[in-house]
């Protein structure tokens, strides 16, 4: 009897943890990448180059195991990078914000040759953590809010493999949370137009198994 009581209370235990795998992919290549600071300004469409790119990330993807969700920030180039994603895991598609590019504010839209002769550029390279985009977000709340937004689809699925489509600057910031880094030293992470991150978040912490992956099997990929 003593027995049996003792199998049933431990039926009730909770199950044991387990790891979530989040497969942080970045759009593809549009016609501003590397020229101009898009930012949340809307109508910007993948180039025939980042379509490419989305299509060439959704095979390699489509080769795991199975997908339990693809995310993606509401912009059209990061709904576009994972349209193909969606198709080859047979996953909808859903928007999340928190996965959304930073806010750059008055910077929206300017172009990266004028921006770098700007005296607070420097700023931004060498100490993000005390920079706020004029009328945006500052880099460190961009950082907490994908940080959160990662927390949030690991406890949405426990154990799964999730796909999340951001954009460079806030992967780059969710880089340095998993691997301790200061945020300002962030900018020294590369972040490649549809490369893919993937983050293990475990019961004992994250673990980066590969950052700015572009043509690797992914399916090799495990803590060691």
């Amino acid at each position: 009897m003593a027995t049996r009581t003792a199998r049933k209370a431990g039926s009730k235990a909770k199950p044991a943890h387990t790891s979530t795998l989040i497969l942080l992919v970045r759009h593809g290549q549009t016609s501003t990448t590397g020229a101009v600071l898009p930012g949340r300004a809307k109508g910007l469409d993948l180039a025939e180059t980042g379509r490419a790119q989305a299509q060439a990330a959704a095979d390699r993807i489509g080769k795991l195991n199975k997908i339990d969700a693809v995310y993606a920030s509401p912009l059209e180039r990061t709904q576009q990078t994972a349209a193909p994603i969606g198709r080859a895991t047979k996953q909808r598609v859903r928007s999340a914000k928190g996965l959304l590019e930073c806010e750059f504010g008055d910077w929206t839209g300017a172009k990266l040759s004028d921006l770098r002769k700007l005296p607070e550029w420097s700023q931004v390279q060498n100490n993000p953590s005390g920079f706020r985009f004029p009328g945006g977000e500052s880099f460190t709340e961009m950082q907490t809010r994908i940080w959160n937004e990662l927390q949030r689809l690991v406890a949405a699925h426990p154990g799964g493999k999730v796909v999340a489509v951001s954009h460079a600057d806030p992967i780059k910031a969710a880089v340095a949370m998993a691997t301790g880094v200061h945020l300002d030293l962030f900018q020294r992470i590369v972040i490649s137009p549809c490369s893919i991150t993937p983050l293990l978040f475990t019961p004992s912490g994250p673990v980066v198994l590969a950052v700015n992956s572009t043509g690797d099997d992914l399916s090799t990929l495990a803590p060691s």
